[in-house]
This record gives structure tokens, sequence and C-alpha cells, in this order.
């Protein structure tokens, strides 16, 4: 079976088993950044672990360990790592919201070789390996016509990591855009600017691993990603990096043009 099959059906396994019986019925604690943390979070994190290496032998780095196991992780692995988010969206998850995801994304030499991204309600998964094209449940991404000018897209935008004042205030008031959103998922972000539900991002600092999977899902379905300090996205800062992307390669540009002289 390949790579690709292997981990899909991991990630439908471990929904099944781990997440679902969990879903509107676990307790919640807070991490020491305020984010919450459920049994679900654990126990999915560590199926990951202990299959993941079965299916190509390298270890796994999981948004549930220490900060210092997770520095150790990366630095002693550049030829290959796995990056899991074991919930993403624990918020929602945890207030019934059917908005979150299961993360499995492959790295070597720090960029996304592959990803595979599982929305256990919804049952859509998204998927893709450099090269290879980016898909959802068998189809090709993207799933739609995209929007074909700034005043007709639809952007996601997470405000609250921007590190400009100037920027939020932007967004809020003279955004060139038709509407924004902000579901509280980054990899199902990525999963939906790559199918074309949205047409363009912004986010202004994500974990590594709201970004090993969904980023390369994105690139695979044609899109193209910078950040808010360089337009080379996958040499800027590894543990909280921005996102500046579109579909489209038209509207990116103006976008990013848009984004940085609002800053």
């Amino acid at each position: 079976m390949q790579v690709l099959e292997q981990i899909k059906q991991l990630l439908i396994t471990v929904a099944q088993q781990e997440v679902m019986p969990r879903f509107l019925h676990v307790g919640k604690n807070r991490k020491e950044d305020g984010t919450l943390l459920t049994e679900a979070d654990l126990a999915c994190q560590q199926a990951l672990q202990q299959a993941l290496p079965d299916i190509l032998a390298y270890p796994v780095l999981g948004e549930e360990m220490e900060m210092c196991e997770q520095s150790a992780l990366w630095q002693q692995n550049p030829a290959g790592l796995w990056v899991v988010d074991p919930i993403d969206g624990t918020t929602n998850f945890v207030n019934g919201l059917p908005y979150f995801a299961i993360s499995v994304g492959l790295m070597r030499q720090g960029k996304s070789e592959l990803g595979v991204i599982y929305n256990p309600v919804s049952q859509e998964m998204f998927y893709a390996r450099r090269g290879q094209g980016a898909y959802m449940n068998g189809q090709r991404l993207p799933l739609k016509t995209l929007a074909n000018s700034m005043s007709e897209a639809i952007a996601s935008v997470e405000v609250k990591y921007l590190r400009s004042g100037k920027l939020a205030a932007r967004l809020s008031s003279i955004c060139p855009c038709g509407s924004l959103r902000n579901m509280g998922s980054s990899t199902l972000d990525w999963c939906y600017l790559a199918a074309g539900r949205y047409d363009l991002y912004l986010h202004g600092g994500q974990r590594l691993w709201d970004y090993a999977a969904g980023a390369v899902i994105l690139e695979e379905a044609g899109g193209q990603i910078a950040s808010l300090n360089t337009d080379d996205y996958w040499n800027d800062t590894i543990w909280q990096r921005s996102a500046v992307a579109a579909l489209h390669p038209e509207l990116f540009t103006q976008w990013h043009h848009w984004v940085r002289t609002n800053q």
C-alpha cells in the first residue's frame, strides 16, 4: 500500500477510535500558553506516534509535546520528521463546532514533502505529496472556479496574531476583498484555500504543526505563499511563521501587495 493510502487509513481509524467517541463528551484543561487540551488530543497524538514510524521510519513531533522535546526533534532530524497536530481546532471540538481536523505532515530539510488532513465530521480527507498534486477524497484540487477579482474574493484571516495594529485596523475598515472569515482551524483553512472555498489567506503566526501539512497541499493545488517577512515562505521563522497566500496567481500578487503595503 502506498504511503499516502496508509496515512489516510490511519487517520480514519484514529478518528473513529480516539476522537469522535469523545466529541461533545470530553473534559478540557488549559496549557501554560492558555490554549485548550483534552484527553482526545493526547490519545490521538499517542496513536499517531506509535503508528507513523511503521509507515516511514522517522520520529514524530507532536503539538502536545514539551517545547524542549519539539526543538530537539527538529534539530536532530533534518532528513525526515513527522509533524502532527492531533486535533487542530480544539476549541471548536470542545464546544461542538464541527470544524476541526487531524493533521500529519512529513518534513525533510525544513520543507513539507507530504501532507494529510482529515475532518472526521465531514469525512473530508485532503492530501498531497510534493510533485504529485493535491486531492480531496480522490478529487483533484481545486474543486471550483476561482474568484477572478479581489472584490469577489473570500479571505480567511486570523488577526489575533498580527503584530501590526495598523494592518489589523485596515483589514476591518478598507479590506479590498469581498468578505472575511475566521473559523478557528489553521489546518482546515489551508485545505479550504486549496479547494477554492477560500480565495485568500492571512495568518499572523502559525506553529510548525499548523502549516506542516497544509502548506504543501496548497502549493500542490497551485497556490502561492509568502510570509509577512519574506517572499521565501520556507525560509521564515520555524516556530511562529506568518502566511500570506492565495490560490490564483493574479490574486496572490494583488493580495500580497496590499498586505505588505498596509503593514
